[in-house]
């Protein structure tokens, strides 16, 4: 194993499975098990579940704490209910990404749940730290003291329900959550990174390990981070890294809906009014390749006479729809529906069209 990678709470449940294990984030975690394909199929067609114990918790609290988050946070937290959920992004000076995250209205007054990507855990920390100055709020990394199990599909709900024997799950509506007690805190949210219905079940280490074997019991399947990149990308859904970062904004990626420009202020905030009001030179694109041809995240995006216009960021041959398809970064007048593109495959190119970024059609429970 590679030095000073982490392991999740569920490492070892994944090698006694079997699973292909593989270095991301940080951490050392499942890629696959019985198959990228087998898998992504079975959260579309059935139920899986997937080990997000990587992923970071970050807890606001404080009587400065709904100013400050909506500070940092491009989405607006004013006034919302507890128990409701938000999806946004934290943003440098320059418009640039510093991470896309879920921020968690909690029961208790003044408090919040920052749900960020493992890659920026640390990062994220030092950049809330360091934009707290005049706040008078507690940030607390608590990255460490929870597991966290997504389980993902059309039979999501049921298996949850039967699982956890608690019908409340049932009720919760999308990006919501619900505290629920087992002996100890669990939160069990319905979000989903796939296009199908899911939920997130946080919980301490120990709770985890005992839910991902009930799960399994259960006949869930589990899944790796192979597939549930497939899903995501299927669904239209960004990866930190890929589609955003600190050198793409949101408007460049086409999320400017999650940032709310009426708000007083943000951090960044006028990189994008001014990017709204004028344009941006890239954009962010769906594209079709007319072959079965699979585009890779690097290669060059041209015009017919060869002319570089962009570069692919994520693309796979569909699994859910058996087309070759991508997302692109491109020179915005290349960006409207149905122009043609080229991509450039080692030393051939494919022709292909702009299209819309979500391929598939999702299946959240509204």
């Amino acid at each position: 194993m590679e030095d000073n990678l982490k392991l999740t709470c569920l490492y070892d449940k994944h090698v006694a499975l079997g699973a292909k294990m593989s270095p991301f984030a940080g951490y050392m975690m499942p890629i696959q098990y019985t198959g990228i394909t087998d898998e992504h199929l079975a959260v579309r067609t059935k139920v899986g579940m997937f080990d997000v114990s990587h992923m970071g918790e970050i807890f606001i609290s404080g009587p400065d704490a709904e100013r400050y988050v909506n500070h940092i946070f491009t989405n607006d937290v004013r006034g919302l209910d507890a128990g409701k959920i938000l999806y946004g992004m934290m943003l440098y000076p320059t418009g640039g990404v510093v991470d896309d995250l879920l921020v968690y209205k909690e029961f208790t007054p003044d408090s919040f749940l920052l749900v960020v990507n493992a890659s920026n855990i640390g990062k994220d920390y030092l950049w809330m730290l360091d934009n707290a100055a005049g706040f008078d709020v507690r940030i607390d990394n608590a990255s460490e003291e929870w597991g966290q199990i997504a389980v993902q599909g059309p039979d999501a709900e049921k298996v949850v329900v039967d699982v956890l024997g608690w019908p409340g799950a049932a009720s919760l509506g999308f990006y919501t959550f619900s505290d629920f007690e087992c002996g100890e805190r669990m939160i069990i949210s319905r979000t989903g990174y796939t296009g199908e219905d899911g939920f997130e079940i946080y919980a301490s280490p120990e709770m985890t390990n005992r839910l991902w074997d009930d799960f399994l019991k259960a006949g869930v399947a589990p899944c790796g981070l192979g597939c549930r990149d497939t899903l995501r990308f299927e669904a239209g859904l960004p990866l930190y890294g890929d589609e955003l970062s600190a050198d793409i904004t949101p408007v460049e990626a086409g999320l400017s809906m999650f940032c709310k420009l009426d708000k007083d202020e943000f951090i960044g905030k006028d990189v994008l009014v001014r990017q709204k009001a004028e344009g941006t030179a890239k954009k962010l694109v769906g594209l079709e390749i007319f072959d079965k041809a699979i585009p890779r995240a690097g290669y060059p995006v041209e015009l017919e006479d060869g002319t570089a216009v962009g570069v692919v960021t994520t693309g796979y041959h569909s699994i859910s729809l058996d087309r070759s398809i991508c997302f692109a970064l491109v020179d915005s007048a290349y960006s409207r529906l149905g122009t043609p593109l080229w991509i450039r495959i080692r030393k051939k190119v494919f022709p292909g069209e702009v299209v819309k970024k979500r391929f598939y059609q999702t299946n959240y429970k509204k």
